[in-house]
């Protein structure tokens, strides 16, 4: 993933107090569009789209592709921004409190409740979708909806699982995955001890950290608040017992200088041959296998230095050498903590209906079928119904795993609503910051009642 941080905005900030209610979408869309012409009535000029740089290129130049096709149909032009995903917050401030700026916008996790009153409902869009694609995953729904409002239309999941060198691990005894974290740990200690660590971010990423530490808090029987959103339970024995688990793992396994990492910079030392094990989405194998060809390289390679082949040690593909497993069982089965994308339509846009009608072709099977297939297993959809698609049977077995990850999946804020208040958490890293705390030597017990006392001035209680 690409380096960058991602701001700790304050509440007050995310959430503005103005929005307009959305127009719903035009009858007949979907004739206007099978039949590839544009309506009788005036369309705006332009529809501007902002959203964030993929990490697999193909998915990139797919989009542009479908959006050029889009205003060939029908006459409606989009214009494309894409931005670092770090930097898409600071942006969406900005547009909101302008009241002008792009009229769609990609959303990663929960955003869209922490801008809610700035964004339009979807219902209508998202309430389509659900029926003509077999229903979200529970995660990507938790994202873009607020109890009955819709305020976004889920997009994509991209799961997160373990990527790691199967002669490597076996090499140390381990011919199959770990079941569980303590065995992980094991595992990872004698892949250290022989130069090969296990590789995590523990630092202000949008993904890879986050992905990473509210799995392990889970994985312990932890939670950050009760049910109703009512009470803090950051500050518990399974929290505490959590920061000592992933203390010893720190020491005993991983490259301790991950608390500096940024959201490549496993990538970049997986692909180096510097690290074993890392928890990514599934572009560490499809970057690689992609980079075979003579014009594929990483993306955060400087050109004059773009491998042709990322190779092992043996000068072999090292794509050959990969595979994935699940975050291993704590005390209880760990649900992942995906990344979960969703597109939403700004409140003050003039172009409201125009934006729908260009998410509903986004977003219909033909379209984001195509979009899905140049992913190459990366995105595996945000409805159930891409679980069927015949990607999984051309796939490499390595990234089959990803395609039902999605379902053991959880949005952060557990054990309440997945709300602006749980977004705020994560945006401030605090959950991260706990975990990154105790490996740097602030006790455990101490580092639970800090992040305990951050949540409690954030939830006000």
């Amino acid at each position: 993933m690409r380096p960058s941080r991602i701001r700790s905005i304050d509440r007050r900030t995310f959430v503005q107090r103005a929005g307009a209610a959305g127009l719903t979408v035009a009858a007949g869309l979907g004739g206007i569009l099978s039949a590839r012409r544009a309506p009788a009535r005036a369309r705006p000029t332009t529809i501007h789209l902002l959203q964030w740089i993929d990490f697999i290129p193909e998915a990139d130049v797919e989009l542009e592709r479908q959006l050029a096709a889009y205003t060939r149909q029908t006459g409606t032009g989009v214009r494309l921004e894409r931005v670092d995903a770090n930097t898409l917050p600071a942006r969406i401030v900005r547009a909101t409190e302008a009241r002008r700026g792009p009229d769609v916008v990609l959303m990663l996790h929960n955003w869209p409740h922490l801008y809610r009153d700035s964004l339009a409902d979807l219902e209508d869009l998202c309430e389509w979708k659900a029926r003509d694609q077999d229903g979200y995953y529970p995660a990507a729904a938790a994202a873009a909806r607020a109890g009955s409002r819709w305020l976004a239309l889920p997009y994509g999941v991209v799961p997160f699982l373990i990527a790691y060198r199967r002669s490597w691990f076996a090499d140390v005894g381990a011919s199959e995955p770990p079941r569980t974290l303590d065995e992980y740990r094991q595992i990872g200690a004698r892949l250290k001890k022989r130069g090969r660590p296990v590789g995590q971010a523990l630092s202000h990423t949008f993904g890879d950290a986050p992905a990473w530490t509210y799995p392990i808090l889970w994985a312990f029987g932890g939670a950050e608040v009760d049910a109703s959103g009512g009470r803090v339970l950051l500050d518990s024995r399974a929290t505490l017992e959590s920061v000592k688990w992933m203390t010893a793992f720190w020491t005993e396994a991983c490259d301790e200088t991950g608390v500096r990492w940024d959201d490549s910079d496993n990538n970049r030392a997986f692909h180096r041959g510097k690290i074993g094990a890392t928890l990514n989405g599934a572009s560490i194998y499809v970057v690689a296998k992609r980079s075979a060809a003579p014009d594929r390289a990483p993306i955060y390679f400087a050109a004059k230095r773009r491998p042709e082949w990322i190779r092992d040690e043996r000068g072999a593909p090292m794509f050959e050498d990969i595979s994935h497993f699940p975050i291993p069982a704590g005390v209880v089965p760990t649900p992942g903590s995906p990344a979960v994308f969703s597109h939403a339509v700004l409140g003050y846009s003039p172009n409201q209906q125009a934006a729908r009608e260009l998410l509903r072709w986004l977003h219909g099977r033909e379209q984001f079928g195509r979009w899905l297939g140049a992913a190459g297993g990366y995105n595996v959809g945000a409805t159930r119904i891409w679980e069927r698609d015949p990607l999984w049977e051309r796939i490499d077995p390595p990234l089959r795993p990803f395609r039902t990850a999605a379902r053991a999946s959880r949005m952060f804020g557990y054990a309440g609503p997945p709300n602006a208040l749980a977004g705020e958490v994560y945006a401030k890293s605090i959950v991260t910051d706990m975990y990154a705390r105790a490996v740097q030597g602030v006790p455990p017990a101490d580092a639970v009642r800090w992040a305990a006392r951050q949540l409690a001035q954030i939830y006000g209680r």
